[in-house]
């Protein structure tokens, strides 16, 4: 290969020089999207999907039924963690408090991307029985980018799995609604 000084590389530009190729980090995300290395690494996510713990209200008994032995979200893949960076979907499990509010957002704003919702039980999707109370925020569609619903007063953990299912098929077909990836 041929020796050039810096000054004759500015003169020629970069694409001219033989041997040398030069990227960023724009290039390889364009790439990865393309290839079929994208849906390795789909597989990888959708497989290990590590859930906020944050259990409210009577939704919140019912995402802690989920991980007990008998449906063992683990052979999914599904872990609950208790960091926010260290997962990547955000379960937002009863109603959320005007006052609870900004600790949900701040957890969000924490997990590192690609991330994902899953809004569950009526309460989270529309209020349920404190539709229009003073101390309950409603529509957290408005506030957070859903990628799933799962009804339910309180949804049955047949219904979490389910839920847990169609957004692993959403990762997979990356049809998902969150961070762009």
């Amino acid at each position: 290969m041929v020796e050039l000084d810096q000054t004759r590389i500015e003169q020629i530009g970069y694409d001219d020089v033989p041997g040398v190729a030069l990227t960023n980090s724009n290039v390889i995300a364009e790439f990865l999207k393309k290839t079929k290395i994208q849906d390795v690494i789909n597989w990888g996510r959708k497989n290990s999907l590590w859930f906020v713990v944050n259990p409210m209200g009577c939704c919140g008994v019912e995402l802690i039924a989920v991980g007990v032995a008998h449906y063992d979200t683990d052979r999914f893949g599904i872990i609950p963690r208790n960091s926010p960076r260290h997962a990547d979907l955000l379960i937002i499990s009863g109603y959320v408090t005007k006052k609870y509010l900004p600790a949900l957002k701040r957890i969000w704003d924490q997990m590192p991307a690609p991330k994902w919702v899953m809004a569950i039980g009526d309460c989270s999707i529309s209020g349920g029985p404190f539709y229009e109370s003073y101390s309950t925020h409603q529509n957290m569609d408005e506030i957070f980018p859903i990628d799933v619903f799962v009804p339910g007063c309180p949804p049955r953990p047949e219904a979490f799995i389910q839920g847990f299912i169609e957004l692993q098929k959403k990762i997979e077909a990356k049809k998902d609604k969150g961070t762009e990836y």
